[in-house]
């Protein structure tokens, strides 16, 4: 048998959201793609494919930080080598006019 959730969320800046459901408050920061989200639970790391469904949850811990900031610092070093290659990965789920 099924049951009946609520959540309710508010954009306080772009990016930055605060979430209400019935067992408690959390926050996000973050996009489609990649999402860190505070809350009971802790910290945890949300990564997905945008307009897939697909998408891997992880608590939030000093390898997950330092994995991140190596695909920062070599999406960063790629851009500077081939920025339009960078934007066309970074955005092949959009429509063209974006």
């Amino acid at each position: 048998m099924g049951h009946f959730r609520f959540r309710k969320t508010f954009s306080i800046f772009p990016g930055v959201r605060i979430n209400l459901s019935k067992t408690g408050v959390s926050s996000s920061i973050g996009g489609n793609g990649a999402t860190v989200n505070v809350g009971k639970n802790g910290p945890m790391v949300t990564l997905g494919v945008p307009g897939t469904g697909l998408s891997y949850r992880t608590p939030l811990s000093i390898a997950v930080i330092g994995i991140l900031l190596l695909l920062i610092v070599a999406a960063g070093l790629a851009y500077l080598i081939a920025p339009e290659s960078v934007r066309m990965l970074l955005h092949w789920w959009q429509p063209r006019w974006f």
